[in-house]
């Protein structure tokens, strides 16, 4: 399922963020972070921590954000923990990159319910618009991954865009997609059939007069 992400060299890499501070934003952002947890707790902001990195790096590149090692080393610096204890948090989720990837980090699921729903039809149609599995697109707009369940199996097949989940999708759809974010159209997220809170095919089947107000069925139940 995964592949190996292809980390620049590491010269390359010290040459460009060995000198990474926060903004002047994300600074306040990160004392507000670090903030929130007792004394002696810092390593808990890790992960927010990373994220607010990678969001960073990611405006600084035009791209979805990822974390070359003297950003996690910055991180670590900041919360007064080893190195290590912050590079595994970046390697345990998968939300944080740790190589380069697109402005577009487009990542189908292609477990079992995306798989029997069609998700082999959206990487098809990911594939004929040019990407390629684990590989950033050369106009640097797309990095394609395959990975596993992204919790949106009700309206599967789906697939994730940077923060955004697409669902209900299939090969017109997803070609629409990408299309528009190509050619830098605002796009809808969620399901692209109009199915709201994971709702049944066609439309809700029980307590369907919660669709338009908060009805109070204990009467109709007595």
């Amino acid at each position: 399922m995964a592949e190996a992400p292809q980390i620049p060299d590491e010269a390359e890499t010290r040459a460009r963020w060995g000198a990474f501070a926060w903004t002047e934003e994300n600074a306040r952002k990160a004392k507000e972070v670090i903030g929130r947890y007792p004394e002696g707790r810092s390593q808990s902001a890790s992960l927010p921590l990373l994220d607010l990195a990678q969001r960073q790096v990611g405006a600084e590149t035009q791209t979805q954000g990822w974390l070359p090692v003297p950003v996690i080393e910055f991180v670590a610096r900041e919360i007064g923990v080893p190195y290590m204890r912050v590079f595994e948090v970046a390697t345990f989720y998968t939300m944080f990159n740790l190589a380069p990837v697109g402005r577009y980090h487009v990542q189908v699921c292609g477990t079992t319910p995306c798989m029997l729903a069609g998700s082999d039809d959206v990487m098809a149609a990911c594939k004929n618009h040019g990407l390629v599995k684990g590989r950033t697109t050369p106009d640097g707009l797309f990095t394609l991954s395959e990975v596993e369940c992204l919790g949106t199996c009700a309206n599967a097949p789906m697939v994730q865009i940077n923060d955004d989940n697409f669902e209900d999708l299939d090969y017109d759809k997803t070609t629409a997609i990408l299309k528009a974010l190509a050619e830098g159209r605002e796009v809808k997220s969620g399901s692209q059939t109009g199915r709201t809170s994971s709702e049944p095919a066609g439309g809700p089947t029980s307590l369907t007069a919660m669709v338009q107000e908060n009805h109070d069925y204990r009467g109709e139940w007595a």
